[in-house]
């Protein structure tokens, strides 16, 4: 099985909020470690990471990208994660399948909403977190209030591992407290550095940090932390060992300072993801379901194989790549099938790839721990959990992904696009699952759904680019409803005499109102054989077809009760059809008289912002005809929880951005049905009859 084992693998998910510098640091790494010849730069679109044509002409990460390096006998995986909230998924997805997440902060910006994000997720995943303050050459930069403001906000388990020398044009260095010595860099980004002592001015910091570390870390062991306390001194061996445990633990977090752009600190963070970032057998066992139970599974290589697909992308030469993360036991891509527990079906594999960006080096064997892609795996798609077959049979759990917040309704531009747009949504959705697509059976809209404009942007870009199909946008339209508000009964008689066999149906129903969301109640309460049996399933049948376009303005009408209490029959001339068009003839009538209103739909919507926006956040929902329900503090954030019309929401994500300076995030579902207020009922109303009209 080669010579690698689980134990010296590192995985890991670069994660920040946009701007942080997270490709940076990605491409400084891979060029210290001797990968590439000379640092990409994020805004001249040559980085290994931001690959992507759109990612390139933005100039920010729009998908994860994984790099793979090698380092004293170490693989590292490195999941280099987007930082937009449009591209959250993908973040999420990032961390649910490595082992620790490396969350960066701007030493100027300092906490942001996405480092929030991440923050979130790695505690949801139970995954270690260590976190590197990043862009300490910058004018501002301050590490101290950073540090404070991880502790204030995360976690008082948030320890400097490395303290900076100097800062912004001064800063020229680290501080390496666990080992006790000074790393002094040029500044010329070419990552020479002079090893030596703790400068004189820092030693009584250095001391102290290192003190709390050690505190923190012999709590891992008892016997240990017993001759601590008694004086003993703590040796590099067991300092190193409980430290990696209270990390794996999530009692350390562990704080790295540096600069990915002029390269200082860089070599000292690999070595620091080398020996103290977790191993698959550090973490251990994983959970998974077999059918209703749960199952534990181990990084075994002796173990059956079994991983998860957890992301598909699309390479213009290669074709589709299926990103997988091995949990347990070894495989070989000579002659083995892979199986889809998910779909019960066998997968083709020609290799497996180690990726680094888009380039991919072929692989025979994969291992518990690995992270690689996979080509031209046919029917696998994120999310599903992947084996041998007649091997294991569980299903590891799904990757959540966050609501898709901002919508469009995309229209073809022609009937060869029209022809296309299956297909090419299909294949999008695949690679996207931030993404949501559906065609809204009350206003026949297909309605595009993603995390924001920027998202929905580049996923039509991309669409044009891969499948030639060119989509226009406009708003959807809001899936109004129509109910009514009081008790009415109206009579519908249908009748036709033509000369030979006539028409008659004869029904007398009353209409009342049902609480909100009870849907539609029919009522038979006919006495006598005045509508005979056969009969009234068609006057059942015919309300339910005609409350999908309501007398209103057209729009489906629900929360009533209809009870067909009296009518009259011809034994000759009455009809199934005939009674439908006398329901029809009473529908229309009594709802009309049943005082109807326009409902609807209303929006649960949580905001997450800085404090200094909450009253402009607050403010603009008042516009919108919102609510405030209610605020929860999160450091220095605020959480604004509150409902609006979605009519009101359409491009909120737009809004927000521009009202927080992008700092503002938010998610959004559906909670009920309101009525809509009169004089807006109005315009709506108004707006679709003269649609009618026209066409």
């Amino acid at each position: 099985m080669g010579a690698r084992q689980p134990e010296n693998t590192r995985s890991f998910a670069l994660c920040a909020h946009g701007g942080a510098g997270k490709t940076t640091l990605a491409e400084a790494m891979l060029f210290c470690n001797g990968q590439i010849g000379r640092m990409g730069k994020t805004d001249a679109g040559n980085t290994v990471s931001d690959f992507q044509t759109e990612e390139q002409k933005r100039q920010i990460s729009i998908s994860t990208s994984l790099l793979t390096m090698e380092r004293g006998g170490k693989t590292f995986f490195a999941l280099d994660a987007p930082g937009f909230a449009d591209f959250a998924g993908e973040m999420s997805a990032a961390i649910r399948v490595s082992d620790a997440s490396l969350l960066l902060v701007s030493a100027v910006g300092g906490v942001e909403v996405q480092t929030g994000r991440a923050w979130e997720y790695a505690s949801a995943n139970h995954e270690p977190v260590v976190f590197y303050i990043s862009k300490m050459d910058r004018e501002n930069a301050d590490f101290d209030k950073v540090l404070a403001d991880i502790r204030e906000q995360f976690s008082e388990n948030a320890l400097p591992v490395f303290l900076p020398i100097g800062s912004a044009e001064h800063f020229k260095g680290i501080v390496d407290v666990l080992k006790g010595r000074a790393y002094i860099y040029e500044t010329d980004g070419s990552g020479k550095f002079a090893e030596g002592d703790v400068p004189a001015e820092m030693a009584d910091a250095a001391s102290a940090a290192r003190e709390a570390l050690i505190e923190a870390a012999v709590e891992m062991d008892d016997a240990l932390m017993e001759r601590y306390l008694e004086g003993e001194s703590v040796s590099d061996a067991d300092l190193a060992r409980t430290l990696r445990a209270a990390i794996v633990a999530r009692r350390v977090m562990p704080v790295l300072a540096g600069s990915a752009a002029l390269n200082i600190g860089v070599h000292q963070l690999l070595d620091f993801i080398a020996d103290y970032f977790p191993s698959p057998v550090d973490i251990g066992a994983v959970k998974a379901m077999q059918g209703e139970d749960s199952v534990e599974v181990r990084p075994d290589v002796n173990a059956p194989f079994s991983a998860l697909c957890f992301k598909v992308m699309v390479d213009p030469y290669v074709g589709k790549l299926s990103f997988i993360r091995v949990y347990s036991g070894s495989l070989s891509s000579d002659g083995n099938n892979i199986y889809n527990v998910k779909k019960g079906e066998d997968e083709r594999i020609s290799s497996f790839k180690l990726m680094c960006g888009k380039e991919g080096k072929d692989v025979k064997e994969v291992i518990a721990g690995d992270i690689v892609a996979i080509p031209k795996l046919q029917s696998t798609k994120v999310g599903h959990t992947l084996a041998t077959k007649g091997g294991s049979s569980f299903q590891y759990g799904r990757i959540e992904y966050p609501n898709p917040v901002y919508s469009v309704a995309v229209i073809a531009k022609s009937r060869a696009d029209e022809d296309k747009l299956g297909n090419a949504i299909s294949k999008t959705l695949d690679e996207d699952r931030g993404l949501t697509f559906e065609k809204n059976p009350e206003t026949h809209d297909n309605v595009l759904s993603g995390m924001g404009d920027l998202h929905i942007d580049i996923v039509l870009a991309r669409m044009k680019e891969r499948y030639g199909i060119e989509l226009e946008t406009r708003t959807p339209q809001v899936p109004y409803r129509e109910t009514i508000r009081k008790t009415a009964e109206a009579q519908g008689k249908h009748k036709k005499q033509s000369g030979g066999h006539g028409q008659y149906g004869d029904v007398h129903i009353r209409y009342s109102p049902l609480e909100r969301g009870a849907g539609f109640e029919f009522v038979d309460s006919i006495v006598g054989g005045a509508v005979p049996r056969n009969f009234i399933p068609a006057v059942e049948k015919g309300l339910r077809e005609y409350m999908v376009k309501g007398p209103l303005a057209g729009f489906p009408v629900v929360d009533f009760r209809a009870e067909l209490y009296f009518g009259s029959y011809h034994d000759v001339d009455s009809s199934e059809m005939s009674f439908k068009l006398a329901t029809r003839l009473s529908f229309k009538k009594g709802i009309m008289d049943a005082s109807p209103v326009l409902l609807e739909p209303i929006m649960n919507v949580e905001v997450t912002v800085p404090d200094q926006y909450m009253g402009d956040v607050m403010g603009d929902f008042n516009s919108r005809r919102g609510r405030i329900m209610g605020m929860e503090a999160h450091g220095r954030l605020q959480v604004v929880k509150a409902q609006a019309p979605l009519a009101e929401m359409f491009r909120y994500a737009i809004v927000l951005r521009s009202m927080t300076s992008g700092q503002g995030s938010f998610s959004m579902q559906y909670s009920h049905y309101e009525e809509v207020p009169a004089e807006i009922a109005k315009k709506v109303i108004a707006a679709h009859k003269q649609e009618d009209e026209e066409e």
